[in-house]
């Protein structure tokens, strides 16, 4: 076999690490774009944000708090504020003795501690303090601390709360966890847990520990004052007749307990008061912030669109440094120089484009669902991504890039990109309907239904062809049941 060179002539797409970085900053959301800023201020000496805050290039080679530029040496410091926190509070010094008709707070109800006065650190954390999330179970151990229980009783109340899941109920039975207990505690009775769970379940939340919905329930309700009106009578329906409440069966509720229709309609009341996912109380996740892109605002009888400019600081090449850079030589400093410089201006690049994406695809979308911004999700607009690629004349793959994770700030609230695209059904005078509408037109059917005879997904689908719009009774219950709403029979009541 003869080796031979051929030469061949041929065009491919090749991916610039400029256009890769670009695609990489179109995608990601503000979050992570803030992070990719902040780790390219961190690594690139040419980039500088430009805010009021930055530091000019003439302070850059003083330290910000240096105490000697401000005013002597530290100690000197240290006495100045000294004077003016005796100057500003006349009682900063404890007497040794209080006159007789006075008290305590007679001197001292006054004094404020001001944030000025503490150092930076105990600033930030004064602050921009919030509240420690808290599990279940964390909830549960603290008030097993203040219990006054023994050692064993303490390690069988640990046991116990191990086995509750986050709604507030036993996922384990009472004879499982002592069977679990006995390779720790010789000689545990049966008796002994069932007398710490009883204990564990007066805890807080009201209901915690519950074996099922009856047990769960009936706490509550032992957990209410005897004075409490139909008391007696919401223990008797839970403990008896609970299937027949969630039956809806008046007949046998009002035969069993003996009841008329209005006394009837206050036992139910009372007991629909009652949590039964008491443990879902205590909230572990911490709120979570959604900052918008753009916001959309109407003026002057128009709607627009504007970019939202915390989303991302303002950066700018370092002129000091760029300045630098004037040398032809090829020292290994005057290189990385240069390669920081064309990194920055390729990132800045990317940045501008980035942003003048966002607002394209947002300016297309608010012209298309305008009548969204004016009425609501009945009013949507069937849309998908290439009617807005074919209008900025860019690929599909770079509308779904956009739009992922981007969110917009409009009067009817904040919504991601992405919900505005939507397929369509046909309409009997040849129009389409958007998927979002339809779902607005169910929701508003069924929030305005006669609880007594709610509408079935048959008549829900005959309302919407009377107002032109041809959907099936399958897509009234897939539409239903991405809303989360219970078919017909469930959303049955009488009493």
């Amino acid at each position: 076999m003869k080796q031979t060179l051929q030469l061949k002539l041929g065009q491919h797409l090749t991916m610039t690490p400029q256009l890769q970085q670009a695609i990489r900053l179109l995608q990601l959301s503000t979050l992570d774009l803030q992070q990719e800023i902040q780790e390219a201020l961190d690594s690139n000496m040419m980039l500088e944000p430009t805010d009021d805050d930055a530091p000019t290039i003439d302070d850059a080679s003083q330290p910000a708090n240096d105490p000697v530029e401000k005013g002597g040496d530290l100690g000197e410091a240290n006495d100045i504020n000294g004077e003016e926190i005796n100057s500003t509070g006349s009682q900063t010094e404890i007497p040794d003795e209080l006159p007789v008709d006075t008290s305590w707070e007679d001197v001292y109800d006054n004094v404020q501690v001001s944030t000025s006065t503490l150092p930076v650190s105990e600033q930030s954390d004064f602050e921009f303090q919030r509240p420690i999330s808290q599990t279940l179970r964390q909830h549960l151990l603290s008030q097993i601390e203040m219990e006054r229980f023994s050692d064993q009783d303490s390690a069988i109340a640990v046991a116990i709360v191990d086995s509750i899941n986050d709604h507030g109920y036993l996922s384990s039975s009472i004879s499982d966890i002592h069977q679990g207990l006995l390779s720790q505690l010789e000689d545990l009775e049966f008796d002994e847990v069932e007398a710490v769970l009883h204990r564990v379940q007066n805890f807080d939340p009201s209901g915690v520990g519950a074996v099922d919905l009856v047990d769960c329930l009936l706490i509550q309700l032992n957990n209410l004052p005897d004075e409490t009106p139909w008391k007696q009578e919401a223990c008797s329906l839970v403990s008896d007749s609970l299937e027949h409440l969630a039956a809806q069966n008046q007949m046998r509720l009002k035969r069993d307990l003996g009841l008329s229709d209005e006394d009837l309609a206050l036992v139910v009341s009372l007991i629909r008061s009652l949590d039964p996912r008491p443990g879902t109380r205590i909230e572990n996740s911490d709120s979570q912030y959604v900052t918008p892109d753009v916001f959309v605002t109407k003026k002057n009888g128009s709607w627009r669109v504007s970019l939202n400019p915390d989303t991302a600081p303002k950066l700018r090449v370092n002129p000091f440094y760029s300045g630098l850079i004037k040398r032809a030589d090829n020292s290994a400093d005057n290189t990385c120089m240069k390669n920081h410089l064309q990194e920055a201006k390729w990132f800045l690049k990317s940045l501008q484009s980035r942003s003048e994406t966002v607002l394209k695809v947002a300016n297309c979308i608010v012209e298309h669902q305008f009548e969204f911004l004016e009425s609501g999700p009945i009013a949507m607009k069937p849309l998908v991504l290439r009617e807005i690629a074919e209008v900025v004349e860019m690929h599909e793959s770079t509308i779904s890039r956009v739009t992922t994770q981007k969110y917009m700030h409009t009067p009817n609230g904040i919504f991601e990109f992405k919900y505005f695209f939507s397929s369509h059904v046909s309409t009997e005078a040849g129009g389409e309907c958007s998927s979002i509408a339809i779902r607005a037109f169910i929701q508003e059917l069924i929030e305005s239904e006669n609880i007594a005879k709610p509408l079935s997904d048959n008549k829900i689908s005959a309302l919407l062809k009377s107002k032109g719009i041809n959907v099936a009774r399958r897509t009234i219950a897939k539409y239903r049941e991405v809303m989360s709403i219970p078919p017909s029979n469930q959303r049955k009541r009488v009493l």
